[in-house]
């Protein structure tokens, strides 16, 4: 069926569900068989392809458009089931040691959540999650929208989306690309399902003009990727964004992803990416997992980092993102930011004891830096104001990798007269990732230690600036709430465990620190 006419279908067909049946969506150039969840009172699709697969002579191509199977009838296709991840990707820090290598290739998959009772003329407003893990591990499974839902009496519609990862979908460099290979595939993968959700929102009840992205890790690097996406266009396919703990790892250097290939190149006894392209599956997965071991041996990467992951490749990521924030090159829409009091802590090795290792791990970390980078870390950063060595570099770490990022960010969106907001939040573990338990576990109210005053505060928030681009707009609990102020005043909303407010970001994140690593992108390659 032509390309137009998929389209003409997909916004005048819907979802509909007769009683005591399943629900059933109708795309136009396929319908697909949900799962009603009588609980939640929600409907579940999932696996909906959204690109052809990117396999055979499209691996390592730019996604293509979605072409459903001559052979389809009339009949649904069944999306009561979760598809297939990604190729995942362990760092060897994670997991040192040979390890089986789980996920496909065949994966540019979504998943849609719907209210049960949602039709066409609903018009709801459309969360798009964009998972983390490194942009090297993870799948549409990782949020779970359930709680959010339940808080707000099923007020909107949640996408879950994957996109290659790994050597699948960051492979680079100038050989890479003069043999064919497409740059930042797992960017370009992300970019399509946000188009796809622009075309066929509609049919599940969505509003293509209501759409918020959201993302944690490297979910919200990817967030912030997806704005500065060719320098910020005018019309994304979004109206707010939510990066939450925004990963921000090095972006490799031209040499650095020659390197990177050279040695799926080696792990394969390929001369070329026409052999890389022939090979099965199974070999490549192996072989792509082996450079993960080989390169951090080699020094390559170091602990925290995920070894592949976004670079500049001057079309899509034109510039380091800290220099194309700066310069107002991104697009224009509403942001939430977030982080945890402790980021640094889970991506710092705890056998790290001494200066020496810690010196050893700051030059793998920034192999382009200067001795007097260096010694300003140990100004800027004092060994002698922490207890350990350990949590000396897990603070560096921490604002290098996140804290310091929102800084750049949200100084920038707010100096275009843009709304922002940010908060710090420093209860639960206050690690990386802790707002998880607040936001999207059924049962928090239960746990022991549960603090159910921030979880619905939490809730409430999100959920509103996910809906209205604003947090304050609407509340669904009774909890007293202060005002979450605009970024522009230099406020951040500071939630502890015992309080609640705004707090001046001079005490966190407005510092010299965070401007010594802004003012130094080169060396730290973002």
């Amino acid at each position: 069926m032509a390309k137009p006419a998929a389209i003409f279908f997909a916004i005048i067909c819907t979802a509909t569900k007769a009683a005591g049946q399943q629900p059933i969506v109708d795309l136009g150039y396929a319908k697909y068989l949900g799962h009603h969840n009588d609980t939640f009172n929600v409907n579940n699709y999932h696996g909906i392809p959204f690109a052809a697969p990117p396999t055979g002579p499209l691996r390592w191509k730019a996604p293509q458009p979605y072409t459903a199977p001559n052979n389809l009838t009339d009949s649904p296709v069944d999306a009561t089931r979760p598809g297939a991840a990604c190729v995942q990707g362990i760092p060897y820090w994670i997991a040192p040691g040979p390890i089986p290598v789980s996920g496909f290739e065949d994966c540019l998959i979504l998943d849609v959540i719907t209210p049960g009772d949602a039709t066409e003329e609903s018009k709801l407003p459309v969360l798009v999650s964009i998972h983390g893990g490194g942009y090297t591990l993870g799948d549409a499974g990782q949020a779970s929208p359930y709680a959010l839902m339940r808080h707000s009496d099923n007020a909107f519609i949640f996408v879950n989306i994957q996109y290659r990862l790994g050597a699948f979908g960051f492979m680079g460099g100038k050989k890479f690309v003069e043999e064919g290979g497409t740059q930042n595939l797992g960017l370009l993968d992300q970019r399509m399902a946000l188009e796809w959700v622009q075309k066929n929102i509609e049919a599940f009840g969505g509003d293509a003009k209501k759409v918020t992205i959201l993302g944690g890790s490297a979910g919200g690097g990817s967030v912030t990727a997806m704005l500065a996406w060719k320098g910020g266009v005018e019309n994304p396919p979004f109206r707010a964004a939510v990066a939450d703990f925004p990963y921000w790892q090095q972006h490799l250097r031209e040499e650095q992803l020659n390197e990177q290939f050279d040695r799926l190149l080696n792990a394969t006894n390929c001369s070329d990416l026409a052999c890389l392209q022939a090979l099965p599956e199974n070999v490549l997965k192996d072989a792509s997992q082996a450079t993960y071991t080989n390169a951090y041996l080699e020094g390559a990467y170091g602990f925290g980092h995920y070894y592949y992951g976004p670079y500049v490749d001057g079309e899509l990521l034109r510039d380091l993102p800290s220099r194309e924030y700066k310069s107002g090159n991104f697009a224009k829409v509403p942001l939430w930011l977030s982080r945890e009091g402790y980021e640094g802590v889970t991506a710092t090795n705890t056998s790290l004891t001494t200066v020496e290792e810690e010196k050893a791990d700051l030059r793998i970390q920034f192999p382009y830096a200067s001795q007097e980078f260096m010694d300003s870390i140990y100004k800027l950063w004092p060994s002698e104001e922490y207890n350990s060595t350990f949590y000396h570099r897990a603070t560096w770490f921490g604002d290098f990798v996140i804290n310091c990022p929102t800084y750049y960010v949200g100084t920038s969106v707010a100096a275009e007269k843009t709304t922002v907001y940010k908060m710090i939040f420093n209860t639960g573990t206050k690690l990386h990732g802790s707002t998880g338990p607040f936001l999207m576990d059924l049962d928090y109210a239960s746990q022991p230690g549960a603090n159910v005053t921030v979880a619905d505060s939490l809730k409430d928030w999100y959920i509103s600036f996910a809906i209205h681009a604003d947090p304050n707009h609407q509340s669904w609990s009774n909890v007293s709430k202060p005002l979450w102020e605009d970024y522009a005043t230099g406020q951040v909303l500071s939630i502890n465990d015992t309080e609640i407010g705004s707090v001046g970001d001079e005490y966190y994140d407005a510092t010299e620190r965070c401007q010594f690593f802004w003012d130094n992108g080169e060396t730290v390659q973002h």
